[in-house]
């Protein structure tokens, strides 16, 4: 069995790029590195070490469970995603069991709703701002074994998806009877193509993400705004041709 101590994960994330004082947005799964001595809070400890006491880490901690079977009467009402809404003390949830252990953390604070944040560091006190602090004070991104999809930032900047585009998501009220909006997460109708990796596209291109293997997992590391501000960019110049839809 290939197994991976938490020296292995501070090399590798210093050869990422990672250093002592840096801020992250963090996002991961334990199962993409193959055996972990010490399981996740092994993962957390070798972050925390990377970044040092100056240094803070983001992780999501959003109140959702993981997407749940859609059933044939959830396929004829158009439904493609449906989430329940978890409980503010929930001990599992859709972030994955290292976030989901960082969250538990004792030295580690959490913001409040559905969409909320934990950190822990120099600037955790930041936390009720989300991951717009990081967003606006340079902060990096570090994916662990995931992709851009599982990128929370992202969202920060869909305030200028154009009301076309929402609509294809949005639930109709019937739906909405079925699972009201305060207990359930759905959506109905996707796009044609997948936008955001469209962006990780573009931002590999530009060269500004860096990926490696760290035990068997790909990791990616890159400036949050360098990759969010390429979706801006493109929301403001071209948000239908990058959901693949007529306007």
């Amino acid at each position: 069995m290939y197994r991976i101590s938490k020296q292995d994960l501070i090399s590798g994330f210093q050869k990422l790029g990672v250093k002592p004082g840096m801020e992250l947005e963090v996002h991961s799964s334990l199962k993409s590195f193959g055996y972990v001595e010490g399981g996740a809070v092994t993962v957390i400890d070798a972050l925390k070490e990377t970044v040092g006491c100056n240094g803070s880490i983001f992780m999501p901690s959003l109140r959702l469970s993981p997407m749940l079977p859609l059933t044939d009467a959830d396929k004829k009402l158009g439904i493609t995603c449906k989430i329940k809404i978890l409980s503010a003390d929930e001990e599992h949830s859709a972030m994955g069991l290292i976030a989901d252990t960082f969250r538990q953390m004792s030295d580690v604070l959490t913001g409040d709703g559905i969409f909320r944040v934990s950190a822990w560091g120099k600037n955790a006190d930041k936390v009720s701002h989300g991951f717009q602090y990081l967003i606006d004070n340079n902060g990096k991104a570090l994916q662990l074994g995931v992709d851009i999809y599982r990128l929370t930032s992202m969202h920060y900047v869909e305030d200028l998806l154009p009301q076309k585009i929402r609509d294809i998501f949005k639930p109709s009220e019937e739906v909405n009877k079925i699972y009201p909006p305060d207990q359930w997460f759905i959506e109905t109708g996707e796009p044609p193509v997948k936008p955001w990796y469209t962006i990780q596209k573009m931002a590999f291109d530009n060269g500004v993400i860096k990926k490696e293997l760290v035990g068997k997992c790909t990791c990616m590391f890159f400036n949050i705004w360098d990759v969010v501000g390429l979706y801006q960019r493109e929301l403001k110049n071209n948000p239908y041709k990058l959901y693949g839809i007529e306007e």
